[in-house]
């Protein structure tokens, strides 16, 4: 069997400040992979890469807001420079600020949203493609949601995000499959994360009733997420792309 491993790999992981991007950057680092970590959180940021070389990986971060056309051309041109290529990337910059009603969301917020989740997702993808097309290699992991599978009521517009960013990845796994790039996207159910602790404060519901929306009957962990980024990204799925993985505890089963 194939290796799950990432020895002298590029791996570029956004919003790699918090959370599952965190927890994956850990990961592929502790597989061997040289990490670039980006986010617009410096110091969290930088904190992660610091524990990273801390357990003897390699890693180094970048301040780069995905709403940027020119920030992520210089991100991955930057990239290639230092290092000569990216062979995977994990796009999982997103926010979720939404609690009302459809009628009742603000157009600020829809923008906003949409900017990050969507066009951020479209923006890391058009350079990162460009650059794995001339390698002929290359994988992508976008993150979308269960949100992107299924209506989330009180949350349409972060849904409407997610559906794009599975309709942006099954689109380029169609373009460009024979150019040896693979690319496909998550969808976690409730993850124990700084967003799901957002959640809790803003009183949206109980860590209990969150609980009981899981056949299995628990919050997920952000290193089982982890643990599914690095596996579509590993050659343990060459065979895979134009897929959303639910890593949701039976939340969809049901």
């Amino acid at each position: 069997m194939r290796s799950q491993r990432f020895d002298d790999q590029v791996v570029l992981v956004t919003g790699g400040a918090s959370g599952i991007g965190a927890a994956a950057a850990v990961a592929f680092a502790q597989a061997g992979a040289q990490v670039v970590l980006c986010d617009i959180a410096r110091e969290a940021g930088e904190a992660v890469v610091a524990t990273i070389i801390a357990g003897g990986g390699r890693a180094e971060f970048a301040h780069v807001d995905v709403t940027s056309a020119t920030a992520v051309e210089a991100l991955v041109v930057g990239v290639v420079a230092r290092h000569g290529r990216i062979d995977c990337a994990f796009n999982n910059a997103g926010v979720e600020e939404e609690t009302t009603r459809l009628a009742d969301g603000e157009e600020a917020l829809f923008d906003r949203m949409m900017a990050i989740n969507v066009k951020g997702v479209w923006l890391c993808m058009k350079y990162q493609l460009a650059q794995m097309a001339r390698q002929r290699s290359g994988s992508i992991v976008n993150t979308a949601s269960v949100a992107g599978l299924v209506g989330a009521p009180k949350h349409a517009i972060y849904a409407a995000s997610k559906h794009a960013v599975l309709g942006l990845t099954r689109s380029a796994a169609a373009e460009y499959g024979r150019m040896g790039v693979r690319v496909n996207a998550i969808c976690p159910g409730v993850i124990r994360t700084p967003m799901f602790e957002r959640a809790l404060e803003r009183q949206v519901a109980t860590e209990e009733q969150i609980k009981a929306l899981h056949p299995v009957g628990r919050i997920g962990e952000v290193a089982e997420v982890a643990n599914a980024v690095l596996f579509l990204s590993s050659d343990h799925s060459p065979f895979i792309t134009g897929h959303a993985l639910t890593i949701d505890g039976g939340m969809t089963a049901i």
